[in-house]
């Protein structure tokens, strides 16, 4: 298991690497900050010292070169438009994004499986066709326009939720967030619900398609010979084995709401890093956007060894795999 994490640890810093000068030297092509930052009737002497202000003036190898120093200290730029630490600026955003993740999973989770699991015992009633029904249509719909639809209906014509914004905020483990209180979750929910409706769907076609599978299965004819009640085959036999490639899903699909909020946060005008980055991006702040990205990655490979790390400790099988290996 050691070896196993160590393996992932070095295949994360290869991975932040790539991703990094990838990104910069993207990000170096597309455009020069300094034509945005300055003013417009600058004269070419303002101008210059703007550029060797912010460490412009140098090669590109050579600020790139100074990027990676400083990322082995934990100092991944400062922001070009905020004059900070990129990273603090990052991680100031973070608890905004995270609530909003953490929100459309539990949406995603609490009524996919549920629902999968319905649909899948009952497959040929109407109730699961319109559950499966439903599920298309989460997959079909973009969700930018999904999310102007859920602000047109739910905001503007019954009035029931704001539109845009973060709700007021409380002190939670040292970090703001707003979902504690009523009033923050009321601001939560629509971006929450926008966010997790294409979660939603794929969790119920998945949920549903293992139950169907998993139903025909010799432990279940078992279980229900020995005379066992439903309940209990459903609840600790069917649901125990079908969770094991859910949570695989659930983890993958965790670290994508939080990489791919953008359009959410844009949307609803909800303050967290997804906005910053659009926003980072139109004004060629690069040390932000590198540092959103490597971030963003770090997040990702994290999640995915929890997931695999908790995959081998729910199924036996992965467990004599690694022992043998």
């Amino acid at each position: 298991m050691t070896v196993y994490v160590l393996r992932r640890l070095a295949q994360t810093l290869l991975v932040l690497f790539v991703t990094s000068a990838l990104v910069f030297g993207g990000l170096y092509l597309v455009g020069d900050p300094v034509e945005i930052l300055v003013n417009p009737q600058a004269d070419q002497e303002e101008r210059a010292r703007t550029a060797a202000a912010l460490g412009l003036d140098r090669p590109a190898l050579e600020q790139y070169w100074i990027f990676l120093k400083g990322a082995f200290t934990g100092d991944l730029g400062k922001s070009f438009v905020f004059g900070r630490s990129a990273l603090e600026v990052i991680i100031e955003r973070m608890p905004a994004t995270l609530e909003l993740a953490f929100l459309a999973m539990v949406i995603s989770v609490g009524l996919g499986i549920p629902l999968g699991l319905y649909a899948g015992l009952r497959p040929h009633g109407f109730a699961a066709r319109s559950i499966m029904a439903g599920s298309i249509l989460g997959f079909s719909l973009p969700t930018f326009w999904v999310g102007l639809l859920l602000i047109m209906v739910f905001a503007v014509q019954l009035g029931w939720l704001p539109s845009t914004g973060r709700g007021p905020t409380t002190e939670f483990l040292g970090v703001q967030v707003s979902i504690l209180t009523w009033e923050g979750l009321r601001y939560a929910l629509l971006p929450a619900l926008n966010l997790a409706l294409f979660k939603l769907s794929l969790i119920i076609r998945l949920t549903r398609a293992q139950v169907r599978e998993q139903s025909l299965l010799d432990y279940i004819r078992f279980a229900r010979a020995k005379g066992l009640t439903r309940a209990r085959v459903i609840g600790v036999h069917l649901l125990k084995n079908i969770l094991i490639p859910l949570i695989t899903v659930i983890g993958l699909e965790l670290g994508s709401v939080i990489a791919f909020a953008v359009v959410t946060e844009t949307i609803f005008a909800w303050p967290g890093m997804g906005k910053l980055v659009i926003d980072s991006i139109f004004q060629l702040d690069r040390p932000v956007v590198v540092a959103y990205l490597l971030v963003t990655v770090f997040m990702f490979i994290l999640i995915n060894l929890v997931v695999d790390l908790l995959y081998s400790a729910l199924d036996p099988r992965v467990r004599i795999a690694e022992v043998k290996s």
